[in-house]
């Protein structure tokens, strides 16, 4: 997404829209679990600064209107943390006194894969962009990774292989679905080369992973559709699961979806991880 430079920051305005937003914004409709009681409608402020990946003192200023001017790293975590749709981002990007040139449907999950996912029980699911950030989910998905427990970064599946909290290239099938993720990057951008978000994570990867740039300096080119993935789960075992990604017509989302072989084990841990999540 490109930007340009727009007159200048509403701190009030900014610190308005940020309260209305959090007060707005139930726990389960960006994967946390209620618990405990809420003096006020909507997620705390730490839950915020947890979603984007940000100090809890540094939103708190931002929420009283005297913080600093947030970076466009942070609008783009707090969009996602609030799962802003196209109309309210081109807004938080305004009252910063940044403008966005052009904002592509892309950038918002059709509010039908949404409501898909929230009905979707019985098998993990999430939403990826082209650079690998997982940007929506549903309860099995998080039970099964954890996600809500990952700040932004961390949520990018290609990151966290590589450099964070997913880091395992010694595993030789955790490996063969990473090189697979890579070469599926490099397709996309055969496709799409102004896609400035999947180049930077490129030269950022480069930059810090001899592993990530082994696997890139191979120039493997393929369109990721399915892919066996066996597991062992904390609580429930052993899971082998097949994953199918679903391109999401209109959109540059992919739609991942985790099944096991019906009558299996790994049916009945998955069944087992819904009753204990």
């Amino acid at each position: 997404m490109r930007f340009r430079q727009a007159v200048g920051m509403d701190k009030r305005l900014l610190a308005d829209f940020l309260r209305a937003r959090r007060r707005g914004t139930r726990p389960a409709d960006v994967g946390l679990p209620d618990v405990g009681r809420r003096r006020t409608p909507g997620l705390r402020r730490q839950e915020v600064a947890q979603l984007a990946d940000i100090s809890v003192e540094y939103y708190i200023r931002l929420e009283q209107a005297r913080g600093p001017r947030p970076s466009r790293s942070v609008l783009n975590a707090l969009a996602q943390a609030f799962r802003l749709d196209r109309d309210q981002y081109v807004y938080l990007c305004n009252v910063v006194g940044e403008v966005a040139d052009s904002v592509s449907d892309n950038e918002t999950v059709p509010s039908t894969i949404r409501n898909f996912l929230a009905g979707l029980t019985e098998f993990p699911a999430y939403v990826v962009n082209a650079s690998y950030d997982i940007v929506t989910w549903n309860e099995l998905a998080d039970a099964f990774m954890g996600l809500s427990h990952f700040g932004p970064a961390d949520r990018n599946i290609i990151r966290a292989t590589f450099v964070g909290a997913l880091r395992d290239v010694s595993d030789p099938q955790h490996l063969a679905f990473v090189r697979s993720c890579v070469a599926d990057m490099r397709a996309h951008l055969a496709q799409n080369p102004s896609d400035s978000r999947l180049t930077s994570l490129v030269d950022e990867l480069l930059g810090v992973s001899a592993e990530f740039e082994d696997v890139w300096n191979q120039h493997e080119v393929a369109v990721r559709r399915t892919q066996t993935k066996s597991v062992v789960h904390p609580v429930v075992g052993p899971i082998e699961i097949e994953s199918q990604v679903l391109d999401i017509p209109g959109t540059a989302f992919r739609l991942v979806v985790y099944v096991p072989h019906p009558g299996s084990a790994s049916e009945r841990a998955l069944k087992r991880l819904r009753e204990v999540a």
